[in-house]
């Protein structure tokens, strides 16, 4: 049985690393301490390690072909440009700077999902729970956010004309940047700890009415209204 300490890592790693490996009988590849493995992503090179106990036992017939994909898999989970674009409980790679125009999310829950960038448009989230969800920079125009959950949530750069807020609960979400709620219903909405700039405040005190029926404040209060 033959034993092997490899190191991946270099500057001058090459686009397909193919390392030196030799089949004959029964392989044992060892990484020591000092070892340290690397893999490539389109950001460029990375370093996971160094690993203490990777050790791969390989059969007679097994193809350094089928061995160098084997240790690719293994350490795909850790490419960082995998590990989150999307998040949250409705899947990644699912919801941010996607095009979910219509979309039924209605009932779900959705806390601290990420829909960053995305088109929006006419998307149905009634009642869904979707505290800290960010809509950073995204489009809402027309969507229905009626008796949803939105603390925390950030709306900074978001559109948000025309939409549902009716009975929604805002407290302590971001509005910063350009944030527009102009045409949008809020009766009963609770903007309660929300940063809005001037003329959005003023826009909105003056379409403002209802109490919200989970907090109990007023939607004109909770705007500072005059």
């Amino acid at each position: 049985m033959a034993v092997l300490n490899v190191s991946f890592c270099s500057s001058t790693l090459p686009p397909n690393p193919k390392p030196p490996l030799s089949f004959h009988k029964p392989l044992l590849l060892s990484v020591t301490p000092q070892s340290s493995l690397c893999y490539r992503t389109p950001q460029g090179l990375n370093q996971i390690g160094p690993p203490q106990n990777l050790i791969l036992s390989l059969g007679e017939s097994v193809a350094k072909a089928s061995f160098l994909a084997l240790i690719s898999a293994s350490l795909c989970f850790a490419d960082p440009a995998l590990a989150f674009k999307g998040g949250g409980p409705y899947g990644a790679g699912v919801t941010r700077g996607q095009d979910l125009t219509g979309k039924d999310f209605s009932g779900k829950s959705l806390i601290k999902q990420d829909f960053k960038t995305s088109i929006l448009r006419q998307a149905n989230f009634k009642g869904a729970k979707l505290l800290g969800a960010s809509f950073f920079d995204a489009d809402l125009t027309g969507a229905d956010l009626s008796d949803a959950d939105l603390r925390g949530a950030d709306f900074s750069l978001a559109n948000v004309t025309k939409a549902n807020l009716s009975n929604a609960n805002l407290e302590g979400a971001l509005a910063t940047g350009n944030t527009s709620f102009k045409g949008s219903v809020i009766t009963g909405a609770d903007f309660t700890d929300v940063p809005l700039r001037d003329d959005q405040r003023q826009y909105l005190c003056k379409i403002a009415d209802g109490v919200n029926p989970t907090t109990g404040n007023d939607t004109r209060e909770t705007l500072l209204c005059s």
